[in-house]
């Protein structure tokens, strides 16, 4: 399956001293697998993503930040 519609995807944020992630949108490539998109303002400098802009990404089904989401969990490259 591959679609250039965007889907909303959650990336977590490293060194920020509470567990947070920032939702961004995403390009589907395949099952399971997403393009990361930066969000509007995104900004290296003011947040850590553990998985930058341009990366190619496997997300599942979370519920880990209040709600269900889609969670990036492992870089493919």
């Amino acid at each position: 399956m591959t679609s250039q519609e965007t889907v909303e995807i959650h990336i977590r944020l490293l060194n920020e001293g509470t567990e947070t992630a920032r939702a961004t949108e995403a390009v589907q490539i395949a099952e399971g697998l997403f393009k990361v998109l930066p969000t509007p303002n995104y900004d290296p400098e003011d947040e850590t993503w553990e998985f930058l802009p341009g990366s190619v990404v496997e997300c599942k089904m979370s519920n880990q930040y209040a709600r269900p989401c889609l969670l990036a969990v492992k870089k493919i490259r």
